[in-house]
């Protein structure tokens, strides 16, 4: 029997973090070995372990995987939320898309000047609702199912919830013009693996603080 999956990366979110909502909704149990510091990088990057020298990295199934979309498809298909033909696939490929999209602009937040830091929150609030969620309101309503693509819970799904609880954390009523999103939440949530990720204790991480920010800059030298 395979061992548990292991992820290198730091103690925050990132660019693993969607990695780890993937596990947990597959009900996949997974080690993370953190990396702390500069030398903690300098370790992986010299025994070879990184194929481009970056992380996030995900020990599985015997091999080293990097870059996150690369694992991220590995997941998908390997526990079944990739669709069931090659048109599905798609869908939520452009679903899942969108949603990095919009995430990727959140994540920079922590990491902004004051003076650029509102300014560029208020251009997330407007293009999360009117570029962003309208799609997936609009997807979910003309599907007519609980889920985006198909009839059965895949990776555009909870890539969407995990969108919706960032941009939550922007502006806490970010849904109220999207009542089927305001459900899809609700539904998504109660799936059993992702409610118990959603709960205290569980492995997601929180948002980042000064402090996490610091020691990233030190770690990355940016």
């Amino acid at each position: 029997m395979a061992g548990k999956p292991k992820l290198h990366y730091t103690r925050g979110r990132g660019k693993m973090e969607s990695i780890r909502w993937l596990l947990a909704a597959a009900g996949v149990e997974f080690e993370e070995e953190f990396i702390e510091k500069k030398e903690d990088l300098e370790k992986i990057r010299n025994d070879g372990s990184l194929l481009f020298q970056q992380v996030p990295m995900v020990e599985i199934d015997g091999m080293k995987m990097v870059q996150t979309r690369a694992i991220l498809n590995y997941i998908a298909g390997k526990y079944n939320f990739y669709g069931k033909d090659l048109k599905e696939r798609a869908w939520i490929d452009m679903y899942v898309e969108g949603t990095t999209d919009l995430m990727g602009m959140i994540m920079i937040i922590p990491f902004q000047s004051a003076d650029t830091k509102d300014k560029h929150l208020a251009l997330i609030i407007e293009r999360a609702t009117t570029r962003y969620f309208p799609v997936y309101e609009k997807a979910l309503k003309d599907h007519g199912q609980d889920y985006l693509v198909g009839n059965k819970l895949s990776w555009a799904d909870i890539h969407l919830l995990e969108a919706i609880l960032m941009a939550e954390e922007c502006k806490a009523d970010i849904l109220s013009a999207f009542p089927l999103l305001q459900a899809f939440k609700g539904r998504i949530s109660n799936v059993p693996t992702i409610k118990k990720f959603l709960q205290p204790g569980s492995k997601r991480k929180p948002q980042p603080d000064e402090k996490y920010i610091a020691n990233v800059r030190k770690i990355f030298n940016f």
